[in-house]
């Protein structure tokens, strides 16, 4: 990374807006650094494991709320180990303010990663890997996202190739880095 002290960023984003790839790049800019997917800690779950819908029930929701206890103390942890953490995950709406105060007292950088619409339809269908269907739709995570408060900074990676979006955040850095929570 380019910082000299290690720091906290988390990507966040719809499905297929480029979180993985985008993460991965960050994290390969430093020699100490951490390339932490959220969804780890949900896949974990061997048995007893709701699956995130659309309309999430109790259980679901108490899986996600512990998913982000249990990454933001991870990324915590590696952070006070010195390493930088790049904490991918999707955190929306209202959970984003949750997890800014999981991470409270850390450099936390948020960067919401926010192609369009259709440039998500594009991507899904060029990906090995599917992210929508049992429910998920393009629109309604777009929804999700114009839902979520406007923490950090935010791209909009439609015309951008991963390396020019990687480029932008590092220009940026400074607007994602979050103010201390009341």
């Amino acid at each position: 990374m380019n910082a000299r002290e290690p720091i906290i960023i988390l990507v966040t984003g719809v499905m297929a807006a480029g979180k993985s790839t985008v993460s991965q790049l960050l994290a390969e800019a430093s020699p100490s650094s951490v390339h932490m997917r959220g969804d780890i800690f949900r896949r974990m779950i061997v048995r007893g494991r709701a699956e995130p819908e659309p309309q999430l029930s109790n259980a679901a929701r108490a899986q996600l709320t512990l998913r982000y206890r249990l990454a933001s103390a991870a990324a915590r942890g590696y952070w006070q180990a010195g390493f930088s953490v790049v904490y991918q995950d999707i955190v929306l709406e209202d959970d984003l303010l949750d997890v800014a105060a999981l991470l409270a007292g850390t450099p936390l950088h948020i960067v919401v990663l926010c192609p369009s619409a259709q440039a998500v339809f594009k991507r899904e269908a060029e990906r090995v890997k599917r992210g929508y269907g049992g429910g998920w739709t393009v629109d309604a995570l777009q929804d999700s996202l114009r839902r979520t408060p406007r923490l950090g900074f935010w791209l909009d990676t439609s015309d951008l190739t991963p390396a020019q979006s990687v480029a932008a955040i590092w220009q940026r850095l400074s607007e994602a880095r979050l103010s201390p929570l009341p």
